[in-house]
């Protein structure tokens, strides 16, 4: 990069060399097969985990209304303005 102090600006500038991803197309290859696996493997988790999304719902459900009814209901809740 070059810079021209008196004006403040840049001059020149050549970008940096990236390096090469891979080094040969059987290094490529196997990269995409190890991504397709994992894809494949991330897909089968979520479409298990989607099984039992209802049946969990439906526990935390349960679970909410169980602790409503232990709770008592103690009427209206007094606001802070409503103490002014």
């Amino acid at each position: 990069m070059k810079i021209d102090a008196a004006m403040r600006s840049i001059i020149a500038h050549t970008a940096p060399v990236k390096p090469k991803t891979f080094n040969d197309m059987e290094e490529a290859a196997r990269a995409m097969k190890e991504q397709d696996s994992r894809r494949d493997s991330i897909f089968r988790q979520s479409m298990e985990a989607q099984k039992h999304a209802s049946e969990l719902l439906e526990k935390k459900f349960q679970e909410a209304v169980k602790k409503a009814k232990e709770t008592p209901d103690t009427g209206k809740p007094i606001r802070d303005f409503d103490l002014d």
